[in-house]
């Protein structure tokens, strides 16, 4: 059996409530049998961390505000991660930028993703990046944080290869590719094309951006080899190298 690493999905979402069992389960028998969880915030982060500790080796933590819960009291959600350092999180995410619902707590944003960056710098870890509708500021964020010789991310990828090129300036770099690129027409498709495999990450962002055929329902990491057979087709490459290729890259990235 193929084997295949989820880098961002949300299992102890409660679109998951009751099933996580079930869902991780489905997983490992399609071979994806290790799954990275993102974390948005302390509401969820108990939940989170819950369901990774059933299942040590396979459900691996991320720590993170996600940009689209910075409000006035992200420095309390920051400093509160502290708590968490020797619980395993394989990286600081998801974090990032995201004006498309939240262009009014830009300045915010821009405040709590370098604080955060100041704590993968300090821990040593991968960050883990939601970018939406940012580009630019996202770019002024990392110039003014170059000296910190971060690496990671940039998860949901939907940027054009010139920004994966432009990512390179500063650090070791991936894309995390998920259920958008086997979208009828998707404009993703091209760009992909012309980044290398050597810099790619398959992910499902469930509950969320199903593949096709399962577009419009609920996402799971058991979908990951949909997403790797579009892939494959796309760079006309095997499966096989695929899921090796891709799953290297996040023991590498992830140290797992």
């Amino acid at each position: 059996m193929l084997e295949f690493i989820d880098t961002h999905t949300h299992i102890s979402d409660e679109a998951f409530a009751g099933e996580e069992d079930a869902v991780v389960r489905r997983a490992q028998e399609k071979g994806v049998f290790k799954m990275l969880q993102a974390d948005t915030g302390s509401e969820e982060r108990d939940a989170m961390y819950e369901l990774c500790s059933r299942y040590p080796g396979v459900l691996y933590p991320m720590l993170g505000l996600y940009p689209g819960n910075v409000d006035e009291h992200w420095r309390d959600e920051v400093g509160a991660l502290a708590a968490w350092r020797s619980s395993g999180p394989v990286a600081i995410g998801e974090i990032g930028l995201d004006y498309h619902y939240s262009a009014d707590t830009a300045a915010l944003q821009k405040e709590a993703l370098k604080a955060q960056f100041e704590i993968a710098r300090d821990w040593d870890l991968p960050v883990n990046i939601h970018l939406r509708d940012a580009t630019e500021d996202w770019f002024e964020v990392m110039e003014e944080c170059r000296g910190m010789h971060l690496r990671g991310n940039l998860h949901a990828f939907s940027g054009s290869a010139e920004v994966f090129s432009r990512m390179q300036r500063y650090g070791e770099w991936y894309v995390g590719i998920g259920g958008v690129l086997t979208f009828k027409n998707a404009h993703i498709a091209s760009d992909i094309a012309r980044i290398p495999l050597e810099r790619i990450l398959l992910e499902t962002d469930a509950p969320y951006l199903a593949p096709v055929p399962l577009r419009g329902t609920r996402n799971e990491s058991a979908n990951i080899p949909l997403i790797a057979a579009s892939l494959a087709s796309l760079k006309g490459v095997s499966v096989e190298e695929v899921s090796a290729r891709t799953t290297e890259n996040a023991r590498k990235l992830f140290a797992i």
